[in-house]
């Protein structure tokens, strides 16, 4: 059964072999046609085909298939020949993806059709053993040959058969290792170096290091300047309130009594506006309780109706315990503000094979989420990048959105709360 299966995928590898070739025909004729949106198109679609050997290599034989994590590239049209060549050698991944739609992907194709051939073949010499001597006498043919069987008759017919069986027998025994040596070939054309890895990985570091400081320095000018109109403000009022109770104090004790109540009201809105402050900084509950019980504080306060799933036997870092509360925080107000959703459930869980914090939040709302077109999503990518987070959504039109975080972690402290 598992060397059937193989046969069936070596055929499958053979045809995405056939279209690596179309897609090399189709980078050629972007490249050589000044169609605009062509070249980019047809990256984009060798791109998903390269994407996908990939995949299969690792889920067919277990060897994974990495993919240099290079910043987004410019994908605006080049003109001229020699500019759109340049667009797609200047970057190493695409270089690499281009070679193997042109060159490997024919090899590779060499080599999974072998089985499929094998087998086809030892197919035609089972059919001449059943008429290949009816076909031979009463057809007219001076015989046919099988490899080394000259067919003329009955018994040779027998022979070819036999041999048939042998050649088919053949053919789906080597499927598995055809598939494996496959699977090692797309590692070998197709991984990135340990030099553009690493190039890559600075990269991103950089990118990210500036998104977080960018981040930052936002944050502060928010804080600076809800200081200054909120809080600061007020004691500034308060003082002034102060200030003519003091000068009024022996001529007219009812007006200073009612200053005096001013300035407590002053002084309680303060306090109300700098504990709102510091809860948008660093929430009590999160620094308190953890993650678990801060995500359920926001799902007390959601106005929809909230399932929270926690399967955290720890509790994460601090800086990261932050970053993920504020992305589901944003999570759920976009759901409530955006989604026209009535119920969601937010799950968290710890993998601990992958050391790595998940997160679900999901809605059943209108759907139509795209990180492309709003900043709250963008803003969350922005957050978990700096710990090497992703993000995917999946909304389709009429919903339900599904928004899945990952974030590589290690939990520090033990837990405070049940989960």
């Amino acid at each position: 059964m598992k060397r059937m299966q193989a046969l069936r995928r070596s055929h499958h590898l053979w045809v995405l072999s056939l279209a690596a070739m179309h897609w090399s025909v189709m980078v050629g004729l972007a490249v050589w046609t000044p169609v605009r949106g062509m070249l980019p198109w047809a990256a984009r679609g060798m791109r998903r085909l390269v994407d996908r050997e990939r995949a299969l290599a690792g889920r067919w034989s277990g060897i994974e298939v990495g993919a240099a994590p290079a910043p987004a590239r410019d994908e605006s049209e080049r003109h001229g020949v020699v500019a759109r060549y340049r667009w797609l050698l200047e970057d190493p991944q695409r270089l690499r993806e281009w070679r193997w739609v042109t060159l490997y992907s024919f090899v590779g194709g060499l080599l999974v059709c072998l089985p499929v051939g094998l087998v086809c073949y030892g197919l035609w010499g089972v059919f001449l053993g059943f008429f290949g001597a009816y076909l031979a006498q009463d057809a007219g043919w001076d015989g046919l040959w099988y490899t080394a069987v000259h067919v003329t008759d009955v018994p040779t017919g027998l022979m070819a058969g036999l041999l048939g069986l042998a050649v088919a027998a053949a053919g789906v025994l080597a499927a598995p290792g055809v598939v494996d040596r496959h699977a090692r070939f797309v590692r070998a054309a197709l991984a990135p170096s340990e030099q553009e890895v690493m190039a890559a990985r600075i990269a991103h570091l950089a990118a990210t290091r500036y998104d977080a400081v960018d981040t930052s320095a936002a944050e502060l000018r928010r804080i600076e300047r809800d200081l200054h109109d909120g809080a600061q403000a007020r004691l500034v009022a308060m003082g002034m309130t102060l200030d003519a109770a003091e000068h009024r104090l022996d001529e007219d004790p009812e007006a200073v009594r009612a200053l005096l109540a001013e300035a407590r009201a002053s002084s309680s809105a303060a306090l109300r506006e700098l504990r709102d402050l510091v809860r948008g900084i660093h929430p009590p509950v999160l620094a308190d309780r953890g993650l678990a019980d801060a995500v359920r504080s926001l799902a007390l306060l959601s106005p929809l109706d909230t399932e929270v799933t926690v399967d955290l036997p720890a509790r994460p870092e601090a800086p990261v315990e932050s970053a993920v509360y504020f992305a589901v925080a944003e999570t759920v107000t976009n759901a409530a503000k955006h989604a026209e959703a009535e119920r969601l459930w937010i799950d968290l869980a710890y993998d601990p094979s992958r050391a790595t914090l998940r997160i679900g939040v999901t809605d059943d709302g209108q759907g139509g989420a795209d990180p492309a077109r709003g900043s709250g999503l963008a803003g969350i990518e922005r957050r978990l990048a700096p710990f090497d987070g992703v993000i995917a959504v999946h909304s389709p039109a009429g919903g339900p959105t599904q928004i899945s975080m990952e974030v590589p972690c290690a939990l520090s402290s033990p837990k405070t709360t049940s989960c």
